[in-house]
């Protein structure tokens, strides 16, 4: 999600505190402002986010008129022309004065963008619908953070799936990798460099011992932030040796494939979920479709503490 998001929270949240701490006066007549929801005609995860379109408007300080379009009828609206309709739901703000006055900074940011009638706020939503993108049909891609915590969580319900012979047979299910990747700075993960080091290693993994992969990933996530990752691999049946001569050479050129991945959907929260190449979702919409109800799992408590552990990193 776009920092654009943060910065509406803050202002709700300003609003809220400053409410509170003033005398009640008769409320003013918020302006009524058109807002345009370009949404999917094909995913659910394309339509309209309620919330968001609350947040905005209260951000803003205006009545939203919601007008719902689906792509096919927004190319026919001339004040729509020349805008890339690559994410949806796209959110579109009629551009008063008040708008645009408000709007200066996340503007100057490139947190949103405008043209002559609307503040343009794409990629606003953590779902949605990648509308210029093929579909990959059957693919289930689980983006996650080789050691965080809520990663590993849905990895672990994917061993339990595969154990359980819950995965369907008619789907792909494939682990990405979230990292950064610069040609001059090199790799950088959230939890530190022992993070896309342990990314480099299960992709090798995943390449030349297919057969082992969710085995070695069911013992090293009970020890995930372990430096002992070779006493995993010994465990399930993989050469340290060969994993480790690769690692520098093949290793890396597949991890930088993975960033490159995850960057063209933009993709930076784990676990995520990217339906058929096309939908991004959490494990709430993951479980909707059928055949992967068991990610349902990642938001029961916990068997030892009893709290719901469920979040992303």
């Amino acid at each position: 999600m776009k920092k654009l998001v943060a910065l509406l929270l803050c202002g709700i949240c300003a609003g809220v505190c400053s409410a509170a701490t003033t005398e009640k006066t008769p409320a003013a007549a918020k302006a009524k402002v058109e807002f345009v929801i370009v949404e999917s005609s094909d995913y659910p995860a394309g339509k309209e986010d309620p919330q968001l379109t609350a947040g905005i408007a209260q951000f803003l300080g205006v009545t939203p008129v919601v007008k719902r379009v689906s792509e096919a009828q927004a190319a026919t609206d001339k004040r729509l022309a020349g805008i890339k309709y690559d994410f949806l739901p796209l959110y579109l703000v009629q551009k008063t004065k008040a708008v645009r006055s408000k709007m200066e900074k996340p503007l100057q940011h490139g947190y949103a963008q405008e043209n002559e009638d609307f503040i343009i706020l794409s990629h606003q939503t953590r779902q949605g619908v990648y509308a210029d993108k093929p579909v990959q049909k059957g693919v289930l891609d689980l983006f996650v953070m080789a050691q965080c915590p809520f990663g590993v969580r849905a990895e672990n319900l994917v061993i339990q799936a595969k154990k359980e012979g819950k995965v369907p047979a008619d789907k792909t299910l494939r682990l990405r990798y979230i990292v950064d990747y610069d040609p001059v700075r090199g790799f950088n993960s959230m939890h530190g460099s022992g993070e896309w080091e342990e990314a480099v290693r299960q992709l090798l993994i995943a390449k030349y011992y297919p057969q082992k992969f969710w085995k070695y990933l069911e013992i090293r996530n009970k020890d995930y932030r372990s430096s002992r990752w070779d006493k995993a691999m010994e465990q399930a049946g993989i050469s340290v040796s060969k994993i480790t001569k690769k690692f520098d050479s093949e290793g890396l050129e597949l991890l930088k494939e993975q960033a490159a991945y995850a960057k063209e959907f933009g993709i930076s929260a784990s676990p995520t979920v990217l339906w058929e190449g096309k939908v991004q979702m959490d494990l709430r919409g993951a479980m909707q479709l059928e055949g992967f109800g068991f990610f349902e799992g990642f938001f029961k408590p916990d068997h030892a503490s009893g709290a719901v552990v469920a979040g992303s990193c």
